[in-house]
């Protein structure tokens, strides 16, 4: 019953963006958090944003933050495994504990009536989590799957050759899961560690929505975190420097298609001109069939099943990339017409039947990313994270607006650049000449998303 009414919540509390008041809320022991309060349901999200995720991993130690994350609902207290989940079940709470390559992600989901029961839960969860040998054995070998998985997959290996040649020795150019042998030779007292060097208060960011009030919320804030160190145990990451360097990478893999990536320079949100390059870049390749990609490369010549483009907004370093697959026999076509309308697109000239529809669409698609509580809050937290200002989800359709095609043209002249595209190739592609030495295709891939969204926008 409490599942099914925890379910009901999730999919009733809907609030359209411009409709949305959030309110800032000091804990008593002076944590912040964000909210958007409603009475209208006994159903309460919380979503905790912990700043450096997998990117705070200890030297040698890399994997070591993703799989402590994974094994922190994997019993903690006097709960082992199953009896932690089955107390979340009986209290119809629901919990997740997501490690990416800026943050850590944990949401919460609550009822009302058991909602002070469902927060020392996840108090426990994040303070005294078990790390039982049987526990990590058992995720350990999830996550080696995953990297086997990833290992026979093309378009994560590319991912994996595009990460390294674009981000050297920052954290970004290795896979958050870590490889095979440093996975395999994490112990206990390095999950330990690497729980010290995210899970602090002064990494923390918070967001919240429903039935809770301001002084609940604050009250439910320091009963989850107040356990938590003050400081975490290692510096933030350094902000990574963009490597790429022109040309084209093949990666021998016996496949009849090829799968491409490719990346150049990108910027991040709070750049003045943000809004002037996700427009451009819904014109040129992210508007799905309306994108000149799609109608040069599918609509009109057949040479792929799907081409999209993105801005990859990381905190730590951004590029502007996109991918797509084409038979081996159509990929040098299909570079060479990658080529052409990213120049084209570098000219900054765009039609305004192009401003306005992709104007539009980015506007219009806006408002039901808030379908939900727990989507709310992590909004909120995300918001914050990357240092967005409180009013921005009320304002943001109102900058989209007022992208202009100058706007368009300035940030285009700036950031696109056909000649300095870096393409990795996975497969064995017909008219395409390689300009670096092929490399293997096995490997531990190291993934980065290629979404245009970033935290607030997602």
């Amino acid at each position: 019953m409490l599942r099914a009414a925890l379910a009901l919540c999730l999919t009733l509390f809907a609030i359209p963006a411009q409709a949305i008041e959030i309110q800032r809320v000091e804990s008593p022991g002076g944590i912040e958090a964000w909210l958007v309060e409603d009475h209208s349901i006994p159903f309460t999200a919380l979503s905790l944003t912990f700043q450096g995720g997998a990117s705070l991993d200890a030297p040698e130690k890399r994997g070591a933050v993703n799989l402590m994350t994974a094994l922190l609902e994997e019993g903690a207290g006097e709960y082992d495994s199953t009896a932690f989940a089955e107390e979340a079940q009986a209290l119809g709470a629901s919990f997740s504990f997501d490690a990416g390559d800026d943050s850590l992600e944990v949401g919460a989901q609550m009822l009302t009536e058991n909602r002070d029961q469902a927060a020392d839960l996840l108090r426990l969860a994040l303070t005294e989590p078990r790390f039982d040998d049987q526990a990590i054995e058992r995720v350990r070998a999830q996550v080696q799957a995953i990297i086997r998985s990833e290992a026979t997959d093309p378009g994560a290996i590319g991912a994996k050759e595009l990460s390294q040649q674009a981000w050297g020795d920052h954290p970004y150019a290795t896979s958050i899961n870590g490889t095979m042998d440093s996975l395999a030779a994490l112990t206990r007292d390095d999950l330990v560690d690497a729980k010290g060097r995210v899970l602090a208060r002064d990494r923390v960011f918070v967001g919240a929505a429903g039935d809770i009030t301001p002084e609940q919320l604050g009250q439910l804030i320091d009963d989850v975190l107040g356990g938590l160190p003050a400081d975490g145990s290692a510096p933030l990451p350094d902000m990574a420097e963009l490597q790429l360097t022109p040309g084209v990478t093949v990666i021998d893999w016996d496949s009849p298609q090829t799968v491409v990536s490719f990346a150049g320079p990108g910027l991040p949100i709070e750049d003045p001109d943000y809004f002037a390059a996700f427009v451009a870049n819904h014109i040129l390749g992210g508007g799905g069939f309306s994108s000149r990609l799609t109608e040069e490369l599918r609509e009109k010549r057949g040479l792929t099943y799907g081409i999209r483009t993105g801005i990859a907004a990381g905190l730590y370093g951004q590029t502007w990339q996109g991918g797509m697959s084409s038979a081996n026999e159509k990929v040098g076509e299909g570079l060479d017409l990658i080529r052409q309308e990213w120049a084209r697109m570098a000219t900054g000239e765009v039609t305004e039947a192009e401003l306005n529809d992709a104007k539009t669409y980015i506007t219009g698609e806006y408002p039901l990313r808030f379908d939900g509580n727990g989507k709310i809050a992590g909004i909120l937290s995300g918001m914050q994270l990357i240092g967005l200002p409180i009013d921005y989800i009320n304002n943001r359709n109102a900058m989209v607006e007022a992208v202009t095609a100058e706007d368009v043209k300035r940030v285009a002249q700036r950031l696109l650049d056909a000649d300095g595209l870096r393409f990795v190739l996975v497969g064995r592609p017909e008219g395409v000449e390689a300009t670096d030495p092929a490399v293997s295709g096995q490997g531990d891939p190291g993934l980065r998303n290629s979404d245009e969204a970033v935290p607030a926008e997602g």
